[in-house]
């Protein structure tokens, strides 16, 4: 282990995902996907929140809600979440259950909206698709052929979406039309093809870099908007899942990780899988945005 990468909490994650810096809390958030629960982390006091979602099989996705709580990807269907009172509600099913998928990975844009995408539950198909959610909570499907949904977040000047196939190996970059959210000029902005990396959880930080996190190749990457690697994080762990920028100066990269899909025998040495690790960069992120309307 680096001396710039430390261990902030390790519960072990079978697929931690999706960090998020919650400015009102003043913690970390970040997921558990197939245990499923949600986790939060307090680095003034060192305190370890769990909420757990038995109910559901995976939780797949989180955001902030402006109104307050949490936006949860639970199986197909979006809910906000209350952690003070552990209250769930409807927001929308997204895509109906039977159809072996499951959403995975969504950020949210400055207009209110969650973008995110659905996957194959069995890592093997391309039967998921890509969805912007109105702040409003209606789902507009955009386009399918998908196996893995990852690595969406948009640029600061709202101007660009990104988001990946993990099982392709592409992160793409679209154009994107603030106003009306219309997606168009999809294009390849990093390919993983010939080493075969799997471009997982990302986000954008002030300048318009993207940090990625390439699982199952230990290391998280930034790269500028040309798409030319800039920095590379190499990391204790086989699995980075996803990435965010927080903390009080936004210069805080946090990084979830897993133990899935790790051999008995590695795993038994690295034991800062499913742990959720830090370090310090010099460029701050951006503030989260969130989901929904101010007067919903």
């Amino acid at each position: 282990m680096t001396d710039d990468v430390r261990c902030l909490v390790n519960p072990r994650d079978q697929l931690g995902e999706t960090p998020i810096w919650c400015p009102r809390s003043e913690r970390v958030w970040w997921i558990d996907i197939e245990r499923p629960r949600l986790q939060s982390f307090d680095e003034r006091t060192g305190e370890h929140q769990v909420f757990e979602f038995a109910q559901s099989t995976f939780l797949g996705g989180l955001a902030l809600h402006r109104r307050g709580g949490f936006v949860l990807a639970l199986d197909n269907t979006l809910h906000r979440f209350d952690p003070a009172t552990r209250t769930l509600a409807r927001i929308a099913e997204v895509e109906p259950a039977g159809k072996g998928t499951r959403l995975n990975d969504g950020r949210c844009d400055r207009q209110g909206r969650l973008w995110i995408g659905t996957m194959d539950a069995a890592i093997e198909k391309p039967l998921g698709s890509f969805y912007r959610v109105e702040a409003d909570g209606t789902p507009q499907w955009l386009f399918d052929d998908i196996i893995v949904t990852n690595s969406v977040c948009v640029s600061p000047d709202g101007r660009t979406l990104y988001m990946s196939d993990t099982r392709r190996f592409k992160l793409f970059a679209f154009d994107l039309d603030a106003a009306s959210g219309a997606l168009s000029n999809r294009r390849v902005f990093v390919d993983y093809t010939e080493q075969r990396g799997r471009p997982d959880g990302a986000c954008v930080d002030s300048e318009g870099y993207v940090w990625n996190a390439v699982f199952a190749g230990h290391r998280v990457v930034r790269y500028a908007p040309s798409g030319a690697v800039d920095r590379v994080i190499e990391l204790p762990v086989t699995h980075p899942t996803c990435v965010c920028l927080g903390g009080p100066e936004l210069k805080t990269l946090y990084i979830t990780t897993a133990t899935k899909m790790i051999a008995p025998e590695v795993l038994a040495r690295e034991t800062l899988a499913g742990a959720l690790l830090a370090v310090e960069v010099d460029v701050p992120g951006l503030p989260e945005a969130m989901f929904g309307t101010n007067d919903d």
